[in-house]
């Protein structure tokens, strides 16, 4: 009984070792299976906050890429609508010019050629993306140009800009790319560019015969109109330029805060089995030893 008595202090303590190494084998394994730290926040420690704000900056990065994404579809659209007023009014000047060189000029076909590129250039205009329309300003579920004979006037030579037609405002639509920056990339149907054009469409398709004094008033509004497309195209495409460079950062910054994320919270599994197979042979150890104290009696001692 005396052998009993002494031996159970070494007994106890060896017993709760082997249980401590037991419940370090299992989160060991744990890690093992997968390949995280922990499976919540609580078996992080110290790191926690650091983790937490790193998965805040990850899903902050991630929503300005998806914008960015978005929003340079959008702009691809904005622009192949714009390209196709472009040509539009390359032909109007085109046809202008041939009209007003003439000896003598079809005024009814120009007249008619007028009035329907009119409708097209308006069509484009009305263009829509994912159910809005793009060059309305802030005013996404409305026509932005109306250039029938209720909602835009026959113009007359000399003319004034006249850009009844919108139905639109002036808010340009824009994109925040960053905590800091955010791009305007919107074009609205009121720019100088489109009234112009949209003006000396007008003058041809509103009058009947056609002077000389109202052909060369279109044209050179046409001409006009031509340079200032040139000049929307090349603003559409350094907003995409930019939005695409904004993006391109995003990820290059979310690609690192998830690696640091991921060494935060990840473990090397090859290491972690290397630990358990140690911890396995010392807890065998253990056990065996806990059993041969609990073997122990006067009686075996005396024998």
């Amino acid at each position: 009984m005396q052998m009993r008595v002494a031996t159970f202090g070494i007994s106890d303590q060896m017993i709760a070792s082997a249980l401590r190494t037991q419940s370090t084998m299992a989160n060991q394994q744990m890690q093992e299976a997968s390949g995280l730290v922990s499976s919540d926040f609580g078996g992080l420690g110290s790191t926690t906050q650091q983790v937490i704000n790193l998965q805040v900056s990850a899903t902050r990065s991630q929503s300005y890429i998806d914008a960015a994404t978005l929003t340079n579809s959008k702009i691809q659209v904005m622009y192949s609508a714009v390209n196709s007023i472009a040509d539009l009014a390359t032909q109007f000047r085109a046809q202008l010019t041939s009209a007003t060189s003439a000896s003598s000029t079809d005024a009814a076909s120009v007249t008619e050629s007028a009035r329907n590129m009119l409708e097209q250039a308006a069509s484009v205009l009305n263009t829509q993306y994912n159910g809005s329309y793009l060059f309305g300003g802030s005013e996404t579920k409305t026509a932005p140009v109306d250039v029938s004979s209720t909602g835009y006037a026959a113009a007359t030579s000399p003319s004034s800009v006249d850009s009844s037609y919108y139905q639109g405002d002036s808010q340009l639509a824009s994109v925040r790319v960053s905590d800091s920056q955010t791009v305007s990339y919107g074009v609205s149907a009121d720019n100088p560019a489109f009234e112009k054009l949209l003006r000396a469409m007008n003058l041809v398709a509103s009058n009947s015969p056609l002077s000389s004094e109202t052909l060369n008033e279109a044209l050179d509004l046409a001409v006009e109109a031509v340079d200032e497309l040139g000049l929307v195209q090349t603003r559409i495409s350094n907003a995409s330029a930019s939005i695409e460079n904004a993006s391109a950062y995003q990820t290059e910054y979310l690609s690192y805060v998830q690696t640091l994320g991921s060494d935060l919270t990840s473990v090397d599994v090859a290491a972690v089995t290397a630990k358990l197979a140690t911890y396995q042979a010392q807890l065998t150890a253990s056990y065996s030893a806990i059993a041969k104290v609990q073997s122990l009696n006067l009686a075996s001692y005396l024998r």
